[in-house]
């Protein structure tokens, strides 16, 4: 397909719900290109920059003077852009947004008309947000190839290979629809899940397709909603990773999650009190280096945004199931909790005990 066609019917698609058919699954051949200027690619390993973006998620590799990016942290915020002006990049191979939502792709943007990109992946899902429209125009202005890359798809980049664990086919939920990854350097494994829920998880699990890993990247910034006690007990990773901001208004990452990654044995990282965090790895060993040090802890100030909450988030609330986190879904945005009387089945005495929980909130 075109790239005008591409663009012009992926916003057709955004006003009047036009199907986009079939993603491609593309198996494309090793990228040539002249060296970069990187930290890593004179060490013969590859080194992965979980970047402190802080409520949001980020991550830059590079190895073999090749390089990606998974997610380009919020949109309210030039921190990524900053970052890899630190690292003097120049060229980006793969820049992946693993699903729409503006705390992931939020610079994506700019990363675009800033530097040269060889290739942009994204799940398929749709936003109507200006932060989305906006990507997918630089996109198109740059005349970026751009692949929707499906469980089973193998790519080898130099010594990295990066398997797709999911999403087999899109569901419309952009966080279950999330791009995950399991990419290996040798000896020594990643994975990286977006915001992936606890049944995408159970999708992985169920595939048989590679998880065991070294470094994992906790799923939706340490929330309950992701990193299952399954999903743990097959990764098995000695390091957990998650992104959140300090004193975020979300709780993330929730106390439960950090107690079952501990006691399955992984060393846990937070951007929120280490900041940036760096593994190295010669495909044998690897080290974790840190910005600052710190421990991770359970998030405080948690809620529960209506604007923005997953199903399985909004399934939290008191007296909201299902059924009604999905008509929630479909009403958004509200500007204030009352406003959710207007969700049929959501009356007075409903929104009463939503107020006396004290866990819903409403975001932008």
């Amino acid at each position: 397909m075109k790239k005008l066609m591409w663009l012009a019917v992926l916003l057709l698609g955004l006003a009047g719900c036009v199907p986009l058919g079939e993603p491609a699954n593309p198996k494309p051949a090793e990228p040539e290109r002249p060296e970069q200027n990187t930290t890593v690619g004179q060490l013969g390993g590859l080194a992965v920059h979980y970047i402190d973006v802080g409520q949001g998620s980020a991550a830059y590799l590079e190895w073999d003077g090749y390089s990606m990016l998974i997610d380009a942290g919020d949109w309210n915020a030039s921190d990524v852009l900053m970052y890899l002006d630190k690292l003097q990049v120049e060229e980006i191979d793969i820049a992946v947004g693993t699903h729409p939502d503006a705390d992931h792709i939020g610079q994506m943007a700019r990363v675009i008309e800033t530097y040269d990109i060889r290739e942009v992946w994204m799940s398929g899902n749709m936003s109507s947000s200006n932060t989305f429209i906006r990507m997918l125009e630089a996109v198109d202005e740059a005349g970026i190839p751009y692949e929707e890359p499906r469980r089973g798809d193998e790519y080898e980049i130099g010594s990295l290979k990066i398997e797709v664990l999911h999403p087999k086919e899109l569901s419309g939920d952009t966080n279950g629809d999330s791009l995950s990854f399991h990419i290996s350097y040798g000896e020594t494994a990643f994975i990286f899940t977006g915001d992936a829920d606890i049944q995408a998880e159970g999708e992985m699990v169920a595939s048989g397709l590679p998880l065991e890993a070294d470094i994992l990247l906790m799923g939706h910034h340490g929330s309950n909603t992701s990193t299952s006690l399954e999903f743990l007990q097959v990764v098995e990773p000695e390091v957990a990773i998650y992104s959140a901001g300090l004193d975020n208004p979300y709780g993330h990452p929730y106390a439960e999650v950090l107690a079952s990654v501990e006691n399955e044995g992984a060393e846990v990282y937070g951007t929120d009190v280490n900041g940036t965090i760096i593994v190295e790895t010669d495909g044998q060993e690897y080290s974790v280096e840190t910005e600052r040090e710190g421990v991770a802890k359970e998030g405080s100030n948690r809620c529960v945004d209506i604007n923005g909450a997953s199903t399985a988030e909004l399934s939290e609330l008191t007296g909201i199931g299902e059924a009604l986190a999905e008509a929630i879904i479909d009403e958004r945005p509200f500007e204030t909790l009352d406003d959710l009387t207007r969700v049929s089945g959501i009356g007075e005495g409903k929104l009463a005990g939503l107020k006396e929980q004290g866990l819903a909130c409403v975001g932008e």
